[in-house]
């Protein structure tokens, strides 16, 4: 997917127009930003605001998390405990601490 990010009123209002005109292109809107097909439209798109806007509008190339085939087993299952926890006030650090659960830290340090 394309991630559009706009930066200015214009391009926010030519970005929200670009949605509105071209809705079976875009995948989701988010106010200043959107994300659109990986397609030749889209790329059409995104490269129109830019045109237009300049700096103003900023594009990346995304793709999906696939949380089974990006993500370690480890941090899934301490995520999935972490949101079952009995006190729902405890801070994550706190949560891990005695635990196999991976530190802040750790979860800071280690790229997908």
């Amino acid at each position: 997917m394309l991630l559009v990010v706009t930066y200015s009123r214009a391009a926010r209002t030519s970005l929200r127009n670009a949605c509105r005109t071209h809705d079976e292109t875009v995948v989701r809107r988010f106010g200043r930003a959107a994300l659109l097909d990986d397609t030749h439209h889209g790329a059409f798109l995104a490269l129109r605001l830019v045109e237009k806007h300049g700096t103003d509008v900023h594009v990346e190339l995304t793709r999906p998390l696939n949380e089974f085939v990006d993500v370690p087993d480890a941090v899934r299952e301490a995520a999935r405990a972490y949101e079952t926890r009995e006190s729902p006030s405890t801070p994550y650090h706190a949560f891990v601490r005695g635990t196999d659960h991976p530190s802040p830290s750790t979860l800071r340090e280690r790229e997908l």
